[in-house]
């Protein structure tokens, strides 16, 4: 059976929270907790009727906020990103952070990942992020095993006749 829709927040849930608690049925109020999305964004509180770009800019607008900083430049777009290395080699640190205010400077970031992975990745909770790079770095042929450094034969053997010394005297 194919669930309409993808449960999302308590709203469609309607009273079955409710029925579940003045029930004593805790293990259905549990599954139903879980089901839930976890990003705050997804409750019904915060849910809004007007389209995210007008409330943006309205808001933006209503309380005089900037625009929001660009983080990294398309290079196949943009020819030429704002680079403000010469105002600082040329005016110093003063000059370079009154060019960053005016204008930002756009911040690269390369990493393992692509650029969009990258922005899922800091939108999950710290373990989907660990899950991801234990299952990267296992697809990759890595083994957390090979970072642990066998035992030393002669330690072996010490630790062995410590043992049998040990037992002689019981």
């Amino acid at each position: 059976m194919q669930p309409s829709s993808v449960l999302v927040n308590e709203s469609q849930l309607g009273t079955r929270l409710n029925h579940a608690i003045d029930n004593g049925r805790r293990g259905e109020f549990a599954l139903l907790l879980a089901l839930l999305s976890t990003d705050a964004r997804d409750m019904a509180q915060f849910q809004t009727d007007q389209p995210a770009n007008n409330s943006d800019k309205r808001l933006r607008k209503k309380f005089d906020i900037a625009n929001p900083q660009q983080l990294v430049t398309d290079l196949s777009v943009n020819n030429s990103p704002i680079e403000h290395s010469r105002v600082f080699r040329e005016g110093g640190a003063r000059a370079f952070q009154l060019a960053q205010a005016i204008q930002a400077e756009a911040l690269v970031t390369r990493g393992s990942e692509p650029a969009e992975m990258l922005e899922v990745l800091i939108n999950c909770d710290l373990l989907t992020r660990e899950k991801f790079t234990r299952s990267k770095s296992n697809q990759a042929g890595y083994d957390d095993s090979r970072d642990l450094d066998p035992p030393n034969f002669v330690d072996i053997l010490s630790q062995q006749r410590q043992m049998s010394q040990i037992i002689a005297r019981c």
